[in-house]
């Protein structure tokens, strides 16, 4: 604890954001350039280094919070570093990423602003790679055994890292052109240019991850034969299989997935498409979901010239401040936040007629309209109470010329025969099951991340393939494993 008065006599500052006109012109990072360094120091001094760290057990990587605020207030750089990669492989992706559960969980946020943990943790991963702190690590000597990892997303590309320095040949199989999963296709570059990814998979690389890509494994190569050609398998696919809206007029054109949509723009960014031909420049655009993946397709929505973008969230608006008796702290309380995206819709009007920024709370899809060629022109909705319950005279008829479905996602996709190859056995919400050593009903076959846990955040999956290593690594070495496994399968945040 650098400043024991720190936390009383600094407050909370976060790295700006760059002025909304400016930023919606392009595709870069939403924050301002080099202005989180001046900042950060004083910011990290406000940690009180608690005897008994919350922000820990908010944190499924067990993050060592205190520590390294406490390096970085005396601009130790380099001990920052060492700590925060000791319990996270991508601290570059989660500072951008991770809605900060650990902010929720800050001692300090009981009666004050919580610490910028999320703000700290960025900068020490982004001065590590300027300096040097981050090299690859290549295993002193090799196991002779292999793993095959299904999926290139975060769980994936942890428990491939973790497995690799540990020794295995690690090979990882993604269906996809690019590695990444969604940090590829599907995370818009405005959140995180692409090249903080690029970076990490070099390292990846250097220290002899393998890794395939264009392979959907159960059709190009068959599941039961990578399974025999390696002494374990992780599957760590994700929860692609996209939620439905179920009502009249569905089928109309132009009402697609966010994942639909989304993907498209990444690869306008990548140089592999000019235009993304679900493009919504001109058009009056309908979000109907209200989380993240939402508020993505927003932004990128304002970024392609839309003339219009409405977001539809079937809860209640949130209050501004956290209710103590429902959601005490230290758990993640659901309160009302303005997205970078929310900031720039608000700021552009780009819905007159919504509750708050580009949101309509409390909104309800009835159906959807078209014109004589088939294609959407109007999405009717009606408002709900909190049991969703549709409000009498509450109707209301928005003009969408292009609609997306933000409902969140099922499970594992099965569509590519990979499941029923192996004889996965699935549970009762129809992602993978398996016991409590992350291994499935089929020998050698493990699973991790959303298709196993079901849709989460970065820092869970992450954390999930840093434990099936450690569970994958007692298998091939027939003993206690010395990597870290920071949650158990059936592990869950902290609620009331």
């Amino acid at each position: 604890m650098a400043d024991p008065k720190g936390f009383l006599t600094t407050p909370r500052e976060e790295w700006p954001r760059r002025p909304v006109e400016e930023r919606v012109r392009d595709w870069n990072e939403v924050y301002v350039p080099g202005a989180l360094l001046p900042i950060i120091s004083r910011q990290a001094n406000r940690c009180m280094d608690c005897g008994v760290p919350f922000c820990h057990d908010a944190c499924p990587l067990g993050n060592l919070i205190p520590e390294w605020n406490g390096l970085v207030s005396r601009e130790d750089w380099r001990a920052a570093s060492d700590r925060l990669h000791a319990t996270n492989n991508f601290p570059e992706f989660t500072g951008r990423l991770c809605p900060a559960p650990c902010e929720a969980g800050c001692v300090l946020a009981i009666n004050q602003p919580a610490v910028t943990i999320k703000n700290v943790e960025v900068a020490i991963a982004d001065r590590a790679w300027e300096e040097g702190f981050a090299p690859p690590r290549a295993p002193e000597r090799l196991s002779g055994r292999t793993v095959a990892v299904v999926g290139s997303g975060p769980a994936g590309l942890a428990a491939a890292q973790q497995l690799t320095r540990a020794g295995h040949t690690v090979a990882v199989y993604e269906r996809a052109d690019r590695i990444g999963g969604l940090l590829r296709y599907g995370i818009p570059a405005f959140k995180m240019e692409k090249r903080h990814l690029d970076r990490r998979l070099e390292q990846m690389r250097a220290e002899g991850t393998r890794f395939r890509t264009s392979t959907t494994v159960g059709k190009d190569v068959g599941a039961e034969e990578l399974r025999a050609r390696h002494d374990a398998m992780v599957i760590a696919t994700g929860a692609t299989a996209w939620r439905e809206l179920d009502v009249p007029g569905r089928g109309l054109a132009g009402i697609q997935q966010a994942m639909e949509y989304l993907p498209l723009a990444d690869r306008v960014c990548e140089g592999d498409l000019e235009v993304s031909p679900l493009s919504a420049a001109g058009k009056h655009v309908v979000i109907v979901g209200g989380g993240d993946t939402g508020a993505d397709c927003l932004g990128t929505a304002v970024r392609e010239g839309a003339a219009s973008v409405t977001q539809l969230d079937i809860y209640p608006q949130p209050e501004a401040e956290r209710d103590a008796d429902s959601e005490p702290w230290p758990t993640y309380p659901k309160i009302y936040r303005l997205s970078a995206a929310h900031e720039e819709a608000r700021d552009l009007r780009t819905a007159p007629a919504a509750d708050a920024d580009a949101r309509l709370f409390a909104a309800s899809t009835l159906r959807f309209t078209g014109d004589a060629n088939g294609h959407v022109r109007a999405l009717h909705l009606v408002e709900v109470d909190e049991r969703r319950r549709p409000l009498p005279d509450s109707g209301r008829t928005l003009p969408a010329d292009l609609v997306l479905l933000a409902l969140g996602f099922s499970g594992p996709d099965r569509a590519d025969g990979l499941i029923n190859q192996l004889g996965l056995a699935l549970d009762a919400r129809g992602t993978i099951a398996r016991d409590e050593g992350f291994a499935t009903n089929v020998p050698g076959v493990y699973a991790a991340g959303d298709a196993a846990r079901g849709q989460s955040l970065i820092v869970w999956a992450i954390a999930e393939g840093r434990s099936v290593a450690a569970a994958v690594d007692r298998r091939l070495t027939g003993g206690a494993s010395r990597l870290p496994a920071p949650i158990g399968p059936y592990d869950r945040p902290m609620k009331v």
